[in-house]
């Protein structure tokens, strides 16, 4: 199939090379403005009890959880209790209250001046709201209703936060980050590339590339969002991933290209023998890459499934431009690949058994156990800190200190006694309607109970507020939300806590109110809920996540290998590499080392989508410098059947390769630790860890030393897989030809390295 496509490519490489100017503008019209249709959400479980406790309050009560908060202050340190400051109050939230989009309005003046909602000092007060509608109705309309309620007069100042606020104000900072993440990068990879090219011509070909797969992966996104909800978050790997899948694969084809080339051949004939060695490698990796994204579809939350449907557009879409569109541009270059070059290039020859690489290989091979049990050591070590992951959700805290939702935020909690905005939602839609007789005493009881709860500071219900288990207020005017409107049966409870929600005291509320005897059926919702619950859903698919990640990259390494050695080894060893990122990880974000230095807030929890996000897409990158190396080894190994030479020689055919490949990919990866936004941060400087440590000491040492202690065992399979191998196996001859993998011929003993 390669064979008779390179050939197709050099005889069209015209055709080819306008039908991909013409998709990608086709693309860039359609899906340029994709992002105005992405979302901010998908942090929750669609089918969580939390997540169906706010639909009953809002289709059976009309109400939920406040998700605007404005934070008013006196002007000149006046009490809130003050005639003109109470007048202005309560002016501020009629105002609210007759926005079309607010479905409900209240405040510290109009709910009977609770103290909860007034700061400690008395010169501040929190105005609450609840915008209607989904995630992207309500992004819409905060975009334009926050700046009306952000303001100073001669009286009070407003400032706008709540959930709302954050989520508008977090997505509008990644879309920024985003562009800055990509002039940061740019100049440093152009420069890069020329200099690893050995070109400027051969240094755009990647450029050229990754523009097609991004262009195209945003027209794919924009299909998408016609029928489901995409993360706007997904826009980050788009262009990280596709412009370094475009490095790999590029460099990868013009590597062996040239290579070809030397060797005597034609650049026609180069290019079908390109094509029919690193063609099929960059296929295989695709595969493997496409693997590890499609394993984040098995999540409920739409968050991490927007990653897959941009991971798996991405690298088909790159792949897919590594073996067409280049192989044309090529073709029609011939070559002129090397016009503008500014050193020669030196690609090391195999057969030299000279250079940095084979000198390292032949080292760690000497002492494989030495060098190769101090790696795994090092690796364990850097790892411990991930025994001890708190996980928590995003809040204002991942905004920079500027932002206005953050400093709302930061207020509440050092000014203001409890979570009036954060409160667990109790619902109980088949309970008895609190004017039915009896159901008063029923539900007080209850909420007495729920009041005795440590970290809960109130419990609001029909029936009155509660603290410490004694009725403390009786009903008032704001009680009737409690109840279902026309008489209907169901009631709710709301109880506020003293701890920070996004937190393990959090979940800790909401499992002790969940294990509360109740008198009827009820869900639990609210902030805290929905962290318990997405870690529950997470938990709950990770290892059928992993199981596909597995399953994937066994079988796509063994069709490739002909071994199952050597796929076990891979999963162990990309293992060991995403160890040392996830400890990482905790130290630096959840203990807050290096805080001051990157300007981040720790907030003592790691989000609970980021390790398996990281995890897939790291995964899938180690798969692909896996893939490089392990088919230069079997090419090899096939031609010489020495396990210690072809090892070497493998890794010096693509150590350079797979090192410059992963610089350039830590050059995008560290842009976006630029971000304001810490878990974009985090992304950033975590994917960056993971591709440096798989490139250098796993690939350079663990898997010499690994490939060294197996020997011949290498390239082992039982009978059947073996036979199995041998009829739908894939592998290539001395001459660069692909044929069908035949019976390997007897393998001389290995030497000793001297």
């Amino acid at each position: 199939m390669l064979t008779r496509l390179g050939h197709t490519i050099v005889r069209r490489r015209w055709l080819v090379l306008i039908l991909a100017v013409v998709a990608t503008a086709a693309a860039g019209a359609f899906g340029g403005g994709v992002a105005s249709h992405l979302s901010s959400g998908g942090f929750q479980d669609p089918s969580a009890a939390s997540t169906k406790a706010d639909s009953v309050l809002a289709a059976q009560f009309h109400t939920g959880a406040p998700n605007l908060v404005l934070l008013v202050t006196a002007q000149g340190g006046a009490s809130v209790d003050s005639t003109n400051v109470k007048q202005a109050g309560v002016a501020l939230t009629e105002q609210l209250s007759h926005e079309p989009a607010i479905s409900q309005a209240s405040s510290y003046w109009t709910l009977g001046e609770p103290a909860p909602l007034k700061s400690k000092d008395g010169t501040q007060a929190l105005v609450l709201g609840l915008l209607k509608g989904n995630d992207d109705q309500v992004a819409t309309e905060i975009k334009a209703l926050a700046p009306k309620f952000q303001f100073a007069d001669s009286v009070v100042a407003v400032r706008a936060g709540g959930q709302s606020q954050v989520y508008n104000q977090v997505s509008s900072q990644v879309q920024k980050d985003l562009k800055k993440a990509e002039l940061y990068s740019f100049i440093p990879t152009i420069l890069l590339l020329i200099l690893i090219f050995a070109s400027a011509t051969a240094a755009l070909l990647p450029v050229a590339i990754g523009a097609l797969s991004v262009v195209g992966t945003l027209a794919v996104l924009r299909v998408i969002t016609l029928l489901t909800h995409v993360s706007i978050f997904s826009l980050n790997l788009t262009t990280a991933l596709g412009l370094g899948l475009a490095i790999d694969y590029s460099l990868f084809i013009v590597t062996r290209y040239r290579e070809e080339m030397r060797g005597g051949l034609a650049p026609p004939d180069a290019l079908v023998a390109t094509l029919q060695t690193a063609g099929r490698t960059v296929l295989f990796s695709a595969s493997t890459v496409a693997a590890s994204m499609s394993a984040l579809l098995v999540f409920p939350l739409y968050f991490l499934k927007s990653f897959a449907y941009a991971g798996i557009a991405v690298t088909i879409l790159a792949a897919a431009g590594a073996v067409v569109v280049l192989p044309a541009i090529l073709a029609a270059l011939g070559t002129r690949i090397d016009k503008g070059s500014l050193r020669r290039a030196t690609e090391p020859q195999a057969q030299t058994g000279h250079g940095f690489w084979h000198g390292l290989a032949t080292t760690v091979m000497r002492r494989p156990v030495l060098m190769g049990g101090a790696v795994v050591v090092l690796l364990l070590v850097l790892g411990t800190p991930f025994l001890h992951v708190t996980f928590g959700q995003p809040d204002a805290r991942v905004l920079p200190a500027s932002a206005t939702s953050r400093q709302v935020s930061d207020t509440i909690t050092a000014q203001f006694g409890s979570e009036e905005a954060s409160a667990v939602e109790i619902v109980a839609p088949t309970a008895p309607n609190p004017g039915a007789p009896g159901a008063a005493a029923t539900i007080g009881a209850y909420a007495a109970q729920l009041s005795k709860i440590d970290g809960i500071g109130r419990v609001d219900a029909a029936t009155g507020s509660y603290i410490g288990g004694r009725l403390v207020a009786p009903p008032n005017a704001a009680s009737a939300r409690f109840t279902a409107p026309g008489g209907k049966v169901g009631t709710w409870l709301s109880a506020v806590p003293t701890v920070q929600p996004q937190s393990p005291a959090g979940e800790a509320v909401v499992r002790a109110v969940r294990a509360t005897p109740s008198p009827f059926p009820t869900l639990v919702g609210g902030s805290s809920a929905q962290l318990v619950d997405s870690e529950h859903a997470l938990g709950a698919m990770l290892p059928w996540a992993a199981g596909i990640i597995a399953l994937v990259t066994f079988c796509v390494l063994f069709l490739m290998t002909g071994s199952v050695v050597v796929p076990v080894k891979a999963l162990v060893l990309n293992l060991l590499s995403l160890s040392a990122t996830f400890g990482a990880m905790v130290w630096i974000f959840q203990e807050g080392h290096l805080a001051h230095l990157l300007h981040f807030t720790p907030t003592g929890t790691i989000d609970t989508t980021t390790p398996i996000l990281m995890f897939c897409i790291a995964f899938g990158l180690s798969m692909d410098y896996e893939v490089f190396l392990l088919s230069r080894i079997k090419e090899e190994h096939d031609r010489s059947g020495d396990n210690v030479s072809s090892v070497a020689l493998g890794l010096e055919r693509t150590g350079r390769l797979v090192t410059a490949a992963a610089l350039l990919l830590a050059v995008v990866f560290t842009a976006f630790a630029t971000s304001d936004v810490t878990f974009i941060k985090l992304f950033g400087i975590g994917l960056t860890m993971a591709v440096l440590v798989d490139a250098t000491l796993v690939r350079g040492i663990l898997v010499p030393a690994f490939m060294r202690l197996a020997g011949d065992a290498n390239w082992w399979a039982p009978g059947p897989l073996s036979r199995l191998y041998h009829r739908i196996g894939l592998s290539e001859s001395e001459d660069g030809k692909m044929v069908a993998a035949l019976p390997p011929s007897p393998v001389p003993a290995v030497k000793e390295v001297a």
